[in-house]
């Protein structure tokens, strides 16, 4: 039976007054730290051509966080050689790049069980190099998960294959029948865990990672915390709640969310519910961030934003929009705040980091922060600050 805490009321609601990597060093330690699971399958993750780049953002999460498979090496001709932690963060994480898919099987002592299709290109369509790299994987006998548009499954010859070595594609971006989807029906209202969403002024800017590193602080912190993904990247991580957003039809789209969402209060009983964003509300390309908003009715907002970015991704021809137009809309379209700003570093130093987090606190009156290059403490601090009851109060899982 569902308990809930007499005191999850009493928690204020906040009033607000008027990753690409870089070269400098950073101190990924809050994501990274306990991130992947040793009784998980194993994995290589392919990534030619892609990795520490933005379309590459699946395998940059992966050797960041993953539950769900243990990553043992990337593939990228590009970094053959190289450690991926350094390369990506300026860490090591021991996760080794290889040139090819024979390189790293031959590191190996036993062959890996799956091979993750790693990157997010716009077109999300598989290469005839990477068929080849799949097919050859199957023949090899590994498993095969992919975030493509391209349902893999669906691919006769690629099916077949898998089917002849007795292997499993999982397609993360394919949906359920429509007949099993469910509609938003209101009951998001119900939830009495607090609920706060990541969004962000582009795709590709760090919204997943932010959010990982906030649900890793708070959990910490003895702040029950469910992160609810609506990516292929953090369902490939190991997101327990969630779904693929842009591969659910629109009109089920708040309601499969929702779903997630109140699925993840009665099973978790948290106190917290982050949920991962995607685009960018502003973005003509997606419309993903307002079902999120619909979906979730988050009680706030965080908004990631990269100072130095000059265009959307994937649009030469369309600036960014500034962090103070995203807030003005994010609240103009949702009956909800945003409590604070997270910065994508991608292009700046760590002078220019220090320097726009206290011109950005300054200017938008409110708490700015780096999930990787800061503490996850100051992230963490972000949301007491607007909520502090929830650390007055005993965690609605031990009631």
């Amino acid at each position: 039976m569902e308990t809930k805490s007499d005191t999850v009321d009493t928690i204020r609601r906040p009033t607000r007054e008027a990753q690409a990597p870089r070269k400098t060093q950073i101190n990924p330690a809050s994501l990274t730290s306990g991130g992947q699971v040793s009784g998980s399958p194993t994995a290589v993750v392919y990534c030619e051509g892609n990795f520490a780049k933005i379309d590459g953002k699946t395998a940059n999460g992966l050797v960041r966080h993953s539950q769900a498979y243990r990553i043992l090496s990337v593939i990228d001709t590009t970094y053959s050689g190289q450690d991926s932690g350094s390369v990506l963060d300026g860490a090591i994480n021991h996760i080794p790049i290889f040139r090819d898919l024979d390189a790293a099987v031959a590191h190996e002592a036993v062959t890996h069980d799956t091979l993750i299709y790693g990157m997010a290109p716009s077109t999300g369509r598989l290469s005839t190099t990477d068929r080849g790299v799949v097919l050859k994987a199957i023949e090899l006998g590994m498993n095969i998960v992919s975030g493509l548009h391209e349902y893999l499954g669906d691919d006769n010859e690629i099916a077949s294959a898998a089917s002849e070595r007795n292997v499993s594609i999982r397609d993360i971006r394919k949906p359920k029948p429509s007949k099993d989807m469910r509609l938003f029906d209101g009951s998001v209202a119900g939830v009495k865990a607090l609920r706060i969403a990541v969004l962000g002024t582009d795709c590709a800017i760090g919204k997943r990672t932010t959010a990982t590193v906030l649900a890793r602080a708070l959990n910490a912190q003895g702040i029950k915390t469910v992160l609810v993904g609506t990516g292929q990247t953090g369902l490939m991580q190991g997101a327990k709640y969630g779904i693929a957003m842009d591969a659910v039809p629109p009109q089920f789209c708040c309601g499969e969310l929702e779903g997630a969402i109140v699925e993840a209060s009665k099973a978790e009983q948290p106190d917290v519910i982050l949920i991962e964003g995607q685009g960018a509300l502003s973005h003509p390309a997606f419309c993903t961030s307002a079902f999120i908003l619909r979906g979730s009715q988050p009680d706030a907002v965080i908004l990631q934003h990269a100072p130095k970015r000059a265009h959307r991704c994937d649009f030469p021809d369309m600036p960014m929009p500034t962090s103070s137009s995203e807030i003005a809309l994010i609240e103009a379209f949702a009956d909800t705040k945003v409590i604070g700003v997270t910065l994508n570093h991608e292009g700046m130093s760590e002078a220019e980091i220090t320097a726009t987090i206290a011109a950005q606190s300054l200017k938008l009156g409110l708490p700015v922060t780096d999930a990787l290059a800061r503490p996850a403490s100051h992230l963490l601090a972000m949301v007491v600050a607007a909520y502090p009851g929830l650390t007055q109060r005993p965690s609605m899982a031990a009631i």
